[in-house]
């Protein structure tokens, strides 16, 4: 078995600008070992999955305690650095979120991915306040000992549809990445950004290693790979791609006449 430390040390790895880490998303210890049966190299939870899999909506819904419940039976099935998604830390302030990223830590998890969206409210924390929250959150990891990859998330581009995307949202993403970076974050995540030459021009931009959701619409894995993308996380898909398989299997067993 390897270490907390050690997971961590290699989840940070394998994000490669050009050859990006896969992150086909999960929602409990069973799925987590189905897909560390195919073959990854890490798991990730996807905060919308694990809360419609229990019944829940995305943003929180899902009882914090439930969610830091369901990570450590996933951390305990597989031994592969696992990150959390951890939405916008079930918290407001700094030090509220710190306590918070330390007892999520105490589970076992190596990552998070912290999002800037307002969470029950309209938009986005302004630059300055997010980037004293994604610092709490460094700030616990150290004080827990733990180099934890801090996946930054923007809200920017899955707040508006594709056709809006423009190059004042662009310039926008930019200037949060190099905030956040600054604060402490180890990699930069825009779910919703799908125009190829805009994910090359924020990979280029920032010296984070860039995750994008391959949502439908999205660049596939190579083309990302080659605009120098480091992550390829899959979000809900991989769960509504299950729940599709499910009902068409029990709609043909059910009507077997």
């Amino acid at each position: 078995m390897t270490t907390q430390s050690q997971r961590a040390e290699t989840f940070t790895s394998l994000h490669q600008k050009g050859d990006p880490v896969i992150l086909f998303n999960i929602w409990d210890a069973g799925s987590a070992g189905a897909v560390r049966d195919a073959g990854a190299q890490a798991i990730a939870t996807g905060s919308a999955p694990v809360a419609m899999a229990r019944g829940y909506s995305d943003g929180q819904d899902f009882p914090m305690e439930a969610a830091l419940d369901n990570v450590r039976r996933i951390v305990k099935a597989v031994d592969l650095p696992v990150t959390l998604d951890f939405e916008s830390g079930y918290a407001v302030d700094p030090e509220s979120i710190s306590d918070n990223v330390v007892r999520a830590l105490d589970c076992g998890v190596v990552g998070f991915n912290f999002e800037d969206q307002i969470i029950g409210g309209d938009g986005l924390y302004p630059i300055a306040d997010q980037t004293s929250r994604v610092e709490a959150v460094r700030k616990a990891c150290d004080r827990a000992g733990i180099p934890a990859y801090i996946n930054a998330r923007t809200d920017i581009f899955l707040k508006a549809t594709a056709d809006t995307h423009d190059a004042a949202m662009l310039d926008d993403a930019i200037a949060r990445a190099a905030a956040y970076q600054s604060a402490g974050a180890s990699g930069f995540f825009a779910p919703g950004l799908k125009d190829e030459a805009m994910i090359g021009q924020l990979c280029e931009a920032t010296d984070l290693p860039v995750n994008i959701i391959a949502l439908p619409g999205t660049p596939d894995t190579p083309r990302l790979a080659e605009l120098g993308v480091a992550r390829v996380s899959y979000g809900p898909v991989p769960y509504r791609q299950m729940i599709a398989w499910l009902t068409e299997q029990a709609r043909a067993a059910i009507n077997y006449s």
